[in-house]
């Protein structure tokens, strides 16, 4: 009689700096001095956000399935969140992986209301790739990416337009090593890194992101606490970051009115991210055999 070994699932690998990586001369100076604090505040409460989504998981699975929350004064009284002009038309969108120019130029340039440059599922979590993804945002935001192209031996720059340009950070899931000492909040180095680097002065509208993975109205609490540190710490105005979040996860169906109320101060949309979506459908009802999707 033969036993089989317990199956176990690893932990995706976290995304790591080089070795050799000097932050101190590596990043734009004064970069690192903005990051600290943010990561010790901010690193932490993500920390405590993934212990409550792995509880909320194992609670599903034991058969208490998400579900609508309380009646409260977001879900019973009249508030509202007012769209800036610049942003009302966003039907549809594109999107691809920020770390390739040639698509980010041929999006922006498509005439698409929307592009979402993507920092987490449609580029590989790597650190070459990330800094040429963050490094192709700025450009692109500033309008100056270009690309070669070869078969018409002539570049190709980013023309005049309209489109709302938005930059999707890697979800809160997901850890920055070799950076400090300890593992990072991914979400918090995108964040920080892209908007340390962009000039206001040069965006055609606010710099704008996208809020990958969100399981709960708690975690807008999160992103909105951030967008607000780092409008502090630079010295913007307080419209200075909007952003849309992809909702993309079974208990934060019940919880959209919650979430858009915490982080109405930015807010510009809602999208539901329909892959994912149907995977988390899965995952939170995996063990119940009458379920069927």
């Amino acid at each position: 009689m033969s036993v089989s070994s317990p199956i176990t699932t690893a932990a995706p690998p976290a995304n790591r700096a080089p070795d050799d990586f000097d932050p101190g001369s590596s990043f734009p100076s004064g970069f690192l001095e903005f990051l600290k604090p943010l990561h010790e505040r901010f690193s932490p409460w993500r920390d405590d956000l993934l212990a409550a989504r792995r509880s909320r998981l194992a609670a599903s699975l034991e058969g208490h399935r998400p579900d609508h929350r309380s009646a409260t004064h977001v879900t019973d009284t009249e508030w509202r969140i007012e769209l800036p002009e610049w942003c009302r038309d966003q039907r549809n969108q594109m999107t691809g992986p920020a770390d390739d120019a040639e698509l980010v130029v041929k999006m922006l340039n498509s005439g698409a209301p929307g592009v979402m440059l993507d920092l987490e599922d449609s580029m590989a979590n790597t650190w070459t790739c990330l800094e040429t993804g963050i490094s192709n945002v700025i450009s692109a935001v500033h309008g100056g990416l270009s690309y070669e192209d070869r078969k018409r031996n002539r570049s190709v720059a980013i023309a005049e337009s309209e489109t709302v340009v938005l930059t999707r950070a890697r979800g809160l899931h997901l850890g920055q090593h070799g950076v400090f000492s300890d593992e990072m909040s991914a979400s918090l180095f995108d964040v920080a890194s892209v908007a340390f680097r962009v000039d206001p002065s040069r965006l055609r509208h606010p710099l704008c992101f996208y809020i990958p993975k969100t399981e709960s109205a708690e975690e807008a609490l999160w992103w909105d606490a951030l967008f607000k540190q780092i409008i502090d710490g630079l010295g913007w105005t307080t419209d200075s970051i909007r952003c849309m979040a992809l909702v993309e996860s079974h208990p934060m169906a019940y919880e959209i009115e919650e979430f858009a109320y915490n982080l109405r101060d930015h807010l510009i949309g809602l999208n539901l991210g329909r892959w994912d979506y149907m995977a988390s459908l899965i995952h939170f009802n995996l063990d119940d055999p009458a379920w069927v999707l």
